[in-house]
């Protein structure tokens, strides 16, 4: 799943994109390491996903204007989902775009510069997610519903593939 994020991911970044990694970070790494882009190890991992969001933040160069946080529990999710994000977004760059799914908003999601402080600043298990949902009507809800697809336990992914969603 980690090695189909990151092909989808520079198909649409290129060499721009930055892979966090965190429990089991050395197992994963031999399994991306010919990926372009940059390989970045998580040390706080214990803490959360909030950790990973701030070394990933802290990793942008000064010249970038967003940032698209990408999770790799979303097997589904596809490049051409991705382009829709980066589509909606490209036509109101001062916004943020969100995938929506199940009737919320989550990741994946662009994030504009000027939010860029209050991702570093994220602490515990928490993403971003309440960050989009201040946003009312300066964010963008891109429909995906390929994102609602979520691997947490090794059933989940069992289940998918059961199902025909994902092999």
């Amino acid at each position: 799943m980690l090695r189909s994020a990151i092909e989808c991911a520079t198909q649409i970044t290129e060499d721009r994109t930055i892979v966090v990694l965190g429990a089991n970070a050395m197992e994963l790494s031999a399994t991306v390491g010919d990926c372009s882009g940059t390989l970045a190890f998580n040390r706080d991992w214990n803490e959360g996903i909030a950790s990973s969001i701030r070394l990933g933040v802290g990793l942008l160069p000064v010249t970038c204007a967003a940032v698209m946080v990408l999770l790799a529990d979303q097997p589904a999710v596809t490049s051409n989902d991705l382009k829709a994000l980066v589509s909606a977004w490209s036509d109101e760059p001062q916004c943020m775009a969100a995938a929506f799914y199940k009737e919320v908003v989550g990741a994946p999601a662009i994030f504009p510069r000027r939010s860029f402080g209050e991702l570093a600043s994220l602490r515990g298990d928490v993403g971003a997610r309440l960050l989009l949902q201040r946003e009312g009507n300066r964010l963008l809800r891109v429909p995906m519903p390929n994102a609602g697809i979520d691997v947490d336990k090794p059933e989940d992914l069992l289940n998918l593939e059961q199902v025909g969603q994902w092999c």
